[in-house]
């Protein structure tokens, strides 16, 4: 007889956003739309900084947190923007992905409660529910996206352990206000809460007044983990470099959760991360501002509603006008128009897409152009 499996793998779905990339790939001609990727290549000095320790034989077994250089210009680096972080709260990541699951392996118990926003990037649901704990979901569309104190306190319950907070945020593009930090600060304090704030887009922001959520409430650090990494704005998501800057008492626990996660990430890695953090950001913000105003004017001109478009690289369009469900939507997209989407079913918000413009100029604008006569196409409800 075979033994049964891990039951909460029930509750783990493979990912959508792969299975649409993959789609388009199987689609001749079709551009994609669906991956969260930089289509730029890492910079020349940042890759020359692996060369460079390979030939110097740094093939060894690092730190399991990382090299204590490191550590200390990422504490310096969080700390220029407003985070208190030291660099023995600091762990070196494989991607942001590991660090939220060594902070819920670190928090959570079986029974707790995870407050996520949505719509949501889907492995905070899924991790939480890996560790054995119950994501509740806080729908933020009926008050634009931001956090409706009433609708957050409703999900609050003895039960709950930890609120993630995601801005700018995935999939919607929108980053949260200071009245909505401010609520999940006070909730957070009130309900004796641990929060988790993944700043992976941070870098990626095209309007006035943001700000991190331990950057605005620097009196949470001792319950805040933070998340980031270099993925998006140094566009290096094939190395899968991130960090968790974890509360000051609790970072010894964390250290036992990495350990035993990864050990440690590949020691060759870790100079050209340091030299990641040395290089701005700046250039590659200006790219992604710029193709978030190629999409905003192409969905204005379609007529379609969507999320604002505040940072990271996402649009989130509402596309419950046209009479059909999300995924037939998206499907349609592709081999009707040749461009492909990620449903908002896979971000919990069913009736939504999400366009990720992570791709160049050229393909963007035909890929909005093809869009705009697709959509011409459809009938719509309500008109």
């Amino acid at each position: 007889m075979t033994r049964p499996l891990n039951s909460h793998l029930a509750d783990i779905a493979a990912s959508g956003i792969r299975r649409f990339t993959a789609l388009a790939a199987q689609t001749p001609g079709c551009i994609s739309l669906a991956l969260g990727e930089p289509g730029e290549t890492t910079a020349a000095h940042i890759r020359a900084a692996v060369a460079a320790e390979l030939d110097a034989g740094n093939t060894h077994y690092p730190p399991n947190a990382g090299f204590p250089y490191l550590r200390e210009d990422i504490a310096a680096w969080e700390g220029v923007r407003g985070v208190p972080a030291q660099a023995d709260q600091v762990f070196v990541t494989v991607g942001a992905t590991e660090a939220i699951a060594a902070a819920f392996a670190t928090a959570l118990e079986p029974g707790d409660e995870v407050v996520v926003f949505a719509p949501l990037y889907l492995v905070y649901r899924q991790l939480a529910a890996l560790f054995g704990a119950r994501p509740v979901l806080v729908d933020t569309a009926p008050s634009g996206y931001q956090v409706d104190r009433t609708a957050l306190e409703a999900a609050i319950t003895p039960r709950t352990k930890l609120i993630v907070v995601t801005s700018p945020n995935n999939p919607t593009g929108c980053i949260y206000t200071p009245e909505s930090l401010d609520i999940i600060a006070e909730v957070a304090l009130e309900h004796d809460l641990y929060v988790l704030s993944d700043d992976i887009y941070s870098e990626l922001v095209y309007t006035q007044g943001y700000r991190r959520f331990l950057a605005a409430n620097p009196d949470l650090a001792e319950r805040t983990f933070v998340v980031n990494g270099f993925s998006k704005s140094w566009a290096m998501t094939g190395w899968r470099l991130g960090w968790l800057v974890a509360p000051p008492a609790i970072a010894p626990e964390v250290a036992k959760v990495h350990q035993c996660l990864v050990s440690s990430v590949p020691a060759f890695l870790q100079r050209a991360a340091s030299t990641a953090l040395a290089t701005p950001t700046d250039d590659l913000c200006t790219i992604y501002r710029h193709r978030r105003d190629i999409v905003e004017e192409a969905l204005d001109g379609m007529g379609v509603a969507h999320a604002p478009l505040d940072g990271a690289f996402y649009a989130f369009i509402d596309i419950s006008c046209f009479g059909m469900t999300d995924e037939e939507f998206c499907l349609r997209a592709i081999s009707e128009a040749g461009v492909a989407l990620v449903p908002g079913s896979c971000f919990s918000a069913p009736g939504y897409a999400r366009i990720s413009y992570a791709c160049s100029d050229d393909d963007l604008i035909e890929a909005m152009a093809r869009l705009a006569r697709f959509a011409g196409t459809l009938g719509r409800t309500g008109n």
